[in-house]
């Protein structure tokens, strides 16, 4: 891998964008390929097919390719520190995904509740002012709580966060529906969001919804769109 190579594979790394680092193994030539402008690229399936599993190889076709993927380690930040939350938490540890659950109430996000686990107990908009989201990071919330759920919710969507899921009935979903309009996010952005949360298995107990939560965010990472779209 030459110089120039080498800068901008750790430029893309800091900034937690995905790329592929194409290499000829006959000749040693190499080349990077941003996630965004992959699916232009002349090995555009197999390149689109490698960011989407994170498995790197050789080209099928061309044997002499080699495709090194780079993806930045996906994160789950789970707002509201409940029962759900408890479950989910580790599991999606276990899963792979770095966690953070993000609780301003101080009575709900202690250490005796979620051991092991990444607690932030702050309100939402100054944790992630301090962390932003980003395109590989899943957002649950659970709360309840508008005053809690709604400020991670419009940051997601903004960010184009591959997952973004949120609890609540129908009746309630249309209501957080018409704040985030209200907010200024357009439809095409608020439509993004998964409500009633998590994949339909008939989850009744929190860890079963955990459950379905963690399998919907995982569908939603391997099945991500090449770039998703954030909102200015």
């Amino acid at each position: 891998m030459n110089r120039e190579v080498l800068r901008r594979l750790n430029a893309e790394r800091a900034a937690r964008r995905a790329c592929v680092v194409v290499t000829d193994t006959g000749t040693g030539e190499s080349r990077l390929v941003r996630e965004g402008e992959a699916d232009a690229d002349p090995l555009g399936g197999a390149m689109r097919a490698a960011l989407l599993s994170g498995r790197s190889g050789f080209v099928a076709d061309r044997p002499a390719l080699f495709l090194n993927v780079h993806l930045p380690p996906p994160r789950f930040v789970i707002v509201g520190a409940v029962h759900i939350s408890q479950a989910l938490a580790p599991m999606a540890m276990a899963a792979g995904f770095r966690v953070t659950v993000l609780d301003p109430r101080q009575a709900f996000a202690t250490p005796e509740r979620f051991r092991n686990v990444r607690l932030l107990a702050e309100w939402p908009d100054v944790a992630l002012a301090r962390e932003p989201l980003d395109a590989f990071t899943a957002v649950a919330a659970v709360t309840h709580d508008p005053k809690i759920d709604d400020t991670p919710l419009i940051e997601a969507l903004k960010a184009g966060c591959f997952y973004v899921g949120a609890l609540g009935s129908r009746k309630t979903h249309a209501k957080r529906i018409d704040r985030l309009g209200e907010a200024g996010l357009p439809a095409e952005l608020t439509s993004r969001i998964e409500a009633p949360i998590g994949l339909d298995i008939g989850a009744a107990t929190p860890a079963e919804i955990a459950v379905a939560v963690l399998a919907s965010a995982i569908r939603a990472l391997r099945r991500r769109a090449v770039e998703a779209t954030a909102f200015a």
